[in-house]
């Protein structure tokens, strides 16, 4: 039983963590692409404001009032200047209009934008989180004010509604953004605030390193650093020129010292990936390079936190701080936003961690009695496992996988077609790279078991992959039919499996057929040329309604089809979606089938554009031969382009089945 509660406690802390990573991801998603205006707003300030460096250069020429004044927005010019609006509006317009833009495109982004205008013209701080609000907000209810008038617009008249749609709504928003958010998040801001100044005040902030430093190894930080941090650290930054938040992150002297104890007291692979991992971390700004040494001797949390600790101190004793965000966390983003006051600062801080973190790190692995290499590689998967991609730096860690790849299953909720296709695909791939000896399956997730070595499964669907398949390299996917992952398990094999001999294998027994049925899972009736539904939902129900009328599905399988598509999207990419029941609707297939509909105009599949709907049914295996042949087809431009352009369902199955059109007249 206590392992059972356990694991269940495992779970549920995994789920809070992916959650908060989701969130951390969002909000750095509308940061990030605008940091190099950050940076322009910081080296701005650095230069012209009135403590400026070439103000002070202008200021002993006598000069108080002329350009460099005038771009400072100081003296004579106050408020006229270039720093005061760029922060005021600039950079939360941008966030605003970016989050927008994540949520529903270009629509979205005007709306969010003119909702972050109410928020910043109602407030009397800068309103970056109040801009992190309106601006997804925007994106979305325009979003949502589409979707209810969509395909019942007279022709014509598309154009008029759409933009006065977004006019009303965007005025609508910012008003409340105005009178009611606005001053809500000024509040918020000012109180989150008056907290930093009280653990300023009472020599508390280092404290802080007990919470950021582990949340950086469970890659949290994004939900920390720039949901909170950033935009304090703006505000203050904007008060008195400098700010010590935006080192509470960024400093890479902790990691630096962490690696430098692995040079000098570390094993194996992990005391020769060591240097270079320290050059990467260091001056390249990458920190998560360090988290595997972390991750494999969780002690060490111990030396980063009192490092980082180390580091806040003497930011907090010498007044240093940087004028806007490091980003990435390199010793020479932090140099280029460092004022001139603070370099001392800075530099101890910098190095005050790395050597405190060194020594803790270093007794602690001089009293270690296991060894390094084999626990390194372990904590590099599991590291890529959190993130949920494959780290473009893991490879400065471990080089290779221990052992070959013999077996890759590809994973989804019911098994019956996102994951076929995938395998399908994938398949192609490597077996074309030489490596028909490495087997690729597809599987649902329920029906796994431990004894794959990779498992390849939709980035939604990964932690629960990981439960039921944990000693497997697991590789998080978004799109199916052409994800750049496939080429990086490719890259994977030739360095675990060695150079490709093993030619040509078969189709697995399972997804072996023959054309007469696929001719069966494919019906004429079942075809249809130009679909009537305008959105992913009713395209849903048309694909579905074909395969209750062949007779394949009973109807409560539609409804689970609608049910698959809420947890996760079965768009495959290249303009094909497949949706198909749950695993837990298989009882309601009467009969393996599919169906087939083809657009006029691509309708919106979650934000992604779909041109054709395969709708699946799957009682056994025999649909399996049919989807990897439509999964090649749609690899292939040119015969994406027949099917668009073909006149007769006749044609289009012969395009699916066979792949060419040379019998069809």
């Amino acid at each position: 039983m206590s392992q059972t509660v356990t694991g269940q406690d495992a779970s549920s802390r995994s789920g809070v963590r992916v959650r908060v990573q989701k969130l951390g991801t969002a909000l750095s998603n509308m940061v990030m692409p605008n940091i190099g205006a950050f940076i322009a707003w910081g080296l701005i300030t650095a230069l012209f404001i009135e403590a400026g460096w070439l103000t002070g250069i202008f200021s002993a020429l006598r000069d108080p009032g002329g350009w460099v004044a005038q771009i400072g927005g100081w003296g004579d010019f106050e408020g006229a200047g270039i720093v005061g609006p760029m922060i005021t509006y600039l950079l939360p317009i941008l966030i605003g209009y970016t989050g927008g833009r994540m949520v529903y495109g270009t629509r979205g982004a005007v709306v969010g934008a003119i909702a972050t205008v109410g928020v910043v013209t109602g407030a009397d701080v800068p309103m970056f989180l109040g801009a992190m609000i309106m601006g997804p907000l925007g994106g979305f209810l325009i979003k949502k004010l589409d979707a209810l008038w969509e395909g019942k617009i007279r022709p014509g008249f598309e154009m008029l509604v759409d933009n006065f749609a977004s006019g009303i709504l965007g005025l609508i928003l910012a008003v409340i953004g105005f009178f009611g958010i606005g001053p809500i998040v000024s509040s918020i801001t000012r109180g989150a605030g008056n907290v930093v100044d009280f653990l300023v005040n009472n020599d508390l902030l280092p404290l802080t390193s007990i919470l950021i430093e582990p949340a950086k190894v469970l890659f949290l930080n994004n939900a920390i650093n720039h949901g909170v941090l950033t935009p304090l650290g703006t505000t203050q930054a904007l008060e008195t020129g400098k700010s010590i938040l935006f080192l509470l992150e960024a400093n890479p002297g902790p990691g630096l010292g962490l690696l430098l104890a692995f040079m000098v007291f570390g094993k194996g692979a992990a005391r020769a990936s060591a240097p270079g991992a320290a050059i990467i971390q260091f001056f390249g700004g990458i920190h998560e390079i360090y988290f595997p040494y972390v991750l494999m001797k969780p002690k060490l949390i111990a030396a980063t936190i009192l490092g980082g600790m180390t580091g806040v101190f003497i930011n907090v004793l010498f007044g240093s701080g940087l004028r806007a965000p490091a980003a990435p966390g390199s010793i020479i983003a932090v140099y280029a936003q460092t004022p001139g006051d603070s370099f001392i600062g800075v530099t101890l801080s910098v190095f005050g961690a790395a050597a405190v973190s060194f020594a803790v790190a270093g007794l602690l692995l001089k009293t270690d009695k296991g060894g390094d290499e084999d626990d390194l590689a372990a904590a590099t998967a599991s590291m890529e496992s959190m993130k949920g991609k494959k780290s473009s730096v893991a490879s400065a860690l471990v080089g290779t996988k221990a052992g070959p790849i013999h077996s890759i299953v590809f994973a989804c909720d019911a098994g019956m077609g996102s994951s076929a296709m995938g395998a399908s695909v994938l398949r192609r791939k490597i077996q074309k790279a030489g490596y028909g000896d490495v087997k690729v399956t597809n599987s649902a997730i329920s029906n796994l078991t431990d004894t794959y070595d990779l498992v390849v499964s939709h980035r939604d669907l990964t932690e629960r992959a990981k439960q039921r398949t944990a000693s497997a390299i697991h590789v998080s996917v978004d799109d199916f039919m052409s994800s750049p992952r496939y080429d990086e398990i490719v890259e994977q094999l030739e360095q675990t499996n060695g150079g490709g001999t093993g030619g040509d294998a078969t189709e697995p027994e399972e997804q072996q057929d023959t054309a007469g049925s696929d001719g069966d899972v494919l019906a004429l009736d079942s075809i249809v040329l130009s679909g009537s539904a305008t959105d992913a939902a009713a395209a849903i129900d048309e694909a579905g309604r074909l395969l209750v009328q062949a007779g394949a599905v009973e109807p409560a399988y539609v409804e689970a089809m609608h049910e698959r598509e809420k947890s996760i999207s079965t768009y495959m990419g290249n303009g094909l979606a497949i949706p198909h029941g749950t695993n837990e609707a298989k009882d309601t297939i009467r009969r393996t089938g599919l169906s087939f509909v083809r657009y006029p105009e691509p309708i919106d599949w979650n934000g992604k554009p779909a041109e054709f709907v395969v709708g699946i049914a799957g009682a056994g295996k025999d649909h399996m031969a049919l989807l990897t042949k439509i999964a090649q087809v749609f690899l292939k431009a040119d015969d994406v382009a027949r099917l668009r352009e073909a006149t007769t369902s006749e044609e289009v199955k012969a395009i699916l089945i066979a792949g060419d059109t040379s019998s069809v007249t």
